[in-house]
């Protein structure tokens, strides 16, 4: 019988909720949907207070409910999850009414909504960008408030984000093969990013990449990116020292070591074989320099025999006399 009693209790009172929510919907009335909202908003039923809320802008402008409303209606916003909405609607309120005293609340709701409201790291960073912006307005306009004591280790978080992601982007091109690209990808997020907290693994990716790009080289560029390489490992066993890096960067110029000896040999033998399919070249050349300068004499003498006889044609022809005249005899 008891618990058909709390039943029946739970089932009105649900009723009289529905009941009274409906009412504030329907109704014109300002100060009634005004204390709906607002017994809503006591009770954590954000939902049915922002469709309360919402109804309010235009009943309550120019009043000193004004504020309240939007105030309220943004930190029903960020308990629900609307951050993007909760953030626009805080700094509107830090805007629009400069001279209550909850306009700097305001303004640290409007960059913790930001922040709230940064996507995840593989995905598009521009609210991230946009979160670490706000944070920074927030420190600059109120740099000796207690919120601002947390905004520095938000910033370093949404920052790392940002790091991170540059970094699985660039360690991707590695993955891929393409460790020119992942070479130069990397070098960037350093240079993006001095501080960052990524460098010894940047800086293993970046020195396995010069290894790849020197072992796989074209001939023309082996040696220099052999040296690239070696030039690094050098460079991380002097910044990180006793590190598992430097213990790898030590085991790569092993190798590094040994390809360049190997290389050595190979280059010499190249050289070798360059230099005599240049000297046999050489002698194709001028045995076909020659083969044409015999040729070449062969015509002129032809040349100046046939010139010759065409001479001698000449000049016999203009020293033989014409045949004497012969007349005919008549009869």
């Amino acid at each position: 019988m008891k618990k058909y009693i709390l039943g029946l209790f739970a089932v009105s009172v649900v009723a009289s909720c529905v009941s009274q929510q409906e009412k504030a919907m329907k109704s014109a009335d300002k100060n009634f949907i005004l204390k709906a909202a607002n017994e809503n908003f006591a009770k954590k039923k954000w939902k049915n207070a922002l469709a309360l809320y919402d109804r309010l802008p235009n009943l309550v402008a120019g009043t000193d409910d004004a504020p309240n409303v939007v105030f309220n209606s943004a930190y029903a916003n960020y308990y629900d999850k609307n951050y993007k909405l909760a953030g626009h609607q805080f700094k509107n309120f830090s805007i629009s009414f400069p001279q209550d005293s909850r306009k700097e609340e305001a303004a640290y709701m409007s960059a913790l909504c930001y922040y709230e409201g940064s996507m995840d790291y593989n995905l598009d960073q521009s609210s991230t960008e946009l979160a670490i912006n706000e944070l920074q307005d927030f420190l600059n306009n109120y740099p000796n408030s207690e919120r601002s004591k947390n905004i520095n280790t938000l910033i370093e978080e949404l920052s790392y984000k940002l790091e991170f992601k540059s970094y699985e982007n660039a360690r991707q091109y590695f993955n891929m093969g393409d460790y020119k690209a992942a070479n130069v990808a990397l070098e960037n997020v350093l240079e993006d990013f001095p501080s960052t907290k990524l460098r010894p693994k940047i800086y293993d990716y970046i020195v396995k990449s010069r290894y790849e790009l020197a072992t796989k080289s074209v001939y023309d560029l082996k040696d220099e990116r052999i040296e690239s390489a070696l030039a690094f490992t050098r460079q991380i066993e002097k910044e990180m020292p006793n590190t598992d890096v430097a213990k790898t960067a030590l085991d790569i110029r092993e190798k590094l070591e040994k390809e360049k000896k190997d290389f050595v040999v190979v280059k010499k033998q190249t050289e070798a074989r360059i230099a005599a399919l240049t000297e046999r070249q050489k002698k194709l050349e001028a045995k076909n320099a020659e083969k044409t300068k015999t040729e070449q004499q062969m015509k002129d003498q032809i040349d100046a025999e046939k010139k010759a006889m065409q001479i001698q044609r000449d000049s016999a022809a203009l020293q033989t006399p014409p045949p004497a005249a012969t007349f005919k005899i008549q009869r």
